[in-house]
This record gives C-alpha cells, sequence and structure tokens, in this order.
C-alpha cells in the first residue's frame, strides 16, 4: 500500500579529528528543530557506531519526499550544513530510501 510508505534518509559523515563535538551539537540542533518544527518529520537519530569515534549516520524518517524537500527549506537547515561543511572529510554518503511493502 503507497500511502503507508515513508521516506527515510540516511546520512553518512566522516568527521575530522577533534571535530565530534561541534558536529554533534550541530546534528543534534538540526534533529530537536526538524521533530519540533516539521509535522511530516517522523523520526531523526543521530547515530554513532560502536568502537568508532570519527563517524555519524543521521536515520531520518519523514512522512513523503515533499516532507524531506520541505526539511531543506527550513531555516535551521542552513546553518547545519554550513557549519557542518569544515567539520567533516569529503563529502557525506546520502541515500534515499522508501518502507518496502510486505507482499501480499
Amino acid at each position: 500500500m503507497a500511502d503507508s510508505t515513508h521516506f527515510v534518509v540516511i546520512a553518512e559523515f566522516q568527521i575530522k579529528t577533534g571535530q565530534m563535538p561541534a558536529f554533534l551539537a550541530l546534528a543534534h540542533n538540526d534533529a530537536s528543530e526538524s521533530l519540533t518544527n516539521e509535522e511530516g518529520c517522523l523520526a531523526f537519530d543521530v547515530l554513532t557506531p560502536e568502537g568508532s569515534e570519527d563517524f555519524v549516520m543521521l536515520h531520518e524518517v519523514y512522512r513523503d519526499r515533499a516532507a524531506f524537500e520541505h526539511h531543506m527549506q527550513m531555516p535551521h537547515y542552513p546553518p547545519f550544513k554550513a557549519g557542518t561543511a569544515p567539520l567533516i572529510d569529503g563529502e557525506p554518503s546520502v541515500r534515499f530510501f522508501y518502507t518496502a511493502s510486505r507482499p501480499e
């Protein structure tokens, strides 16, 4: 059923040495602003893997693609994007998913 699917974003960041606290502050701000101010943002997790001190993954769930596009127009998004750019090595890996429907 198409209307039960969500739009999911997985964004992975390699953090420069010593920049993790600054990155996490920006990421958590983006997450809390998104969850508070965007009706279409259903979940926004800031994750770090076990045993790693320089990697962050953002797991974001939106009602649909339009809700994600809206997220990128919100006032809290540009400061996150600009603020994290000098803190990361290379470009982030960003992948888009839809909730898979169970076969009938």
